[in-house]
């Protein structure tokens, strides 16, 4: 699923191509027994983010992007220096979470994947504009 949404940076090597590469690793681990999802939610941030940073290397007057790894923040200045133009505020608490997960998942903690889960079906729409933003 995400992986065909980024197919068009499929085995390029920039940021999108990453991105795409993080899409495959949370389309294969969808399609495994894996009982903890922190492992997704890895990927999932790191496809996340390294779309947003493609957009700002590509779509900003100077091609910069912070070095932070926080979602809520990557999407703010996508929307400020881009043109990306969706309802933010709907999002910006769950790529907070997002983030969050992330972090517990470096430090081996249990994530709650039901709560994860809701988290992606709320980001999966946003994901679906990104991409939509990063072909036009």
């Amino acid at each position: 699923m995400y992986a065909e949404k980024l197919k068009q940076f499929e085995n390029v090597e920039n940021l999108g191509g990453k991105a795409w590469e993080h899409a495959i690793a949370c389309d294969v681990i969808s399609q495994t027994p894996v009982k903890d999802c922190s492992l997704h939610c890895f990927h999932y941030q790191q496809m996340f983010e390294l779309l947003f940073k493609h957009l700002l290397e590509t779509r900003t007057k100077y091609g910069a992007y912070p070095r932070t790894h926080k979602l809520d923040k990557l999407l703010l200045q996508v929307i400020d220096d881009a043109g990306f133009n969706p309802e933010s505020s709907k999002y910006i608490d769950t790529l907070n979470a997002i983030t969050v997960c992330v972090e517990a998942y470096r430090y081996n903690f249990l994530l709650d994947c039901k709560t994860y889960q809701r988290s992606v079906e709320i980001l999966n729409p946003l994901f679906d504009e990104l991409t939509e933003f990063a072909s036009n």
